[in-house]
């Protein structure tokens, strides 16, 4: 049995792993199309394995990467994670899930998702920790 080392620098499994903006734009596109119900079809193999290691990257890397993108999209992405994060082998997060730090990104911009976006979440995860992350 191994034991990981904790990094206060928030590094994942793959520290090298990059967000493409261009692999996000395909994702918010699924959502904007309502194509996330069946993401193991939808999204190739090769992308669901190499891409995987989005699910946890740090804070810092998706308050970055959120930048590029518009209020409306940032929620379509939330969207596109909550699901996958459900029917994607590999692409559990937890409480390192981007959707936290998407939704806290929103937050910030006093862009907050509804109640009734909230409710969907919870609905379409079992993920304990999103919206908020640990407490």
């Amino acid at each position: 049995m191994s034991v990981g080392s904790w990094n206060p620098e928030g590094d994942t499994q793959n520290p090298s792993f990059k967000i493409e903006v261009n692999v996000l734009h395909e994702f918010i596109a699924l959502s904007e199309q309502d194509q996330l119900a069946a993401l193991k079809v939808a999204l190739p193999e090769a992308l669901q394995t190499q891409q995987s290691p989005l699910m946890t990257l740090s804070k810092e890397a998706w308050i970055a990467a959120a930048e590029a993108f518009s209020n409306e999209q940032l929620l379509h992405l939330v969207r596109f994670f909550t699901l996958a994060e459900m029917q994607l082998t590999g692409w559990e997060a937890g409480a390192e899930s981007p959707v936290i730090w998407i939704v806290k990104v929103l937050r910030r911009r006093k862009a907050a998702p509804s109640k009734e976006f909230l409710l969907w979440l919870k609905a379409n995860s079992d993920n304990r920790f999103i919206p908020n992350g640990a407490l």
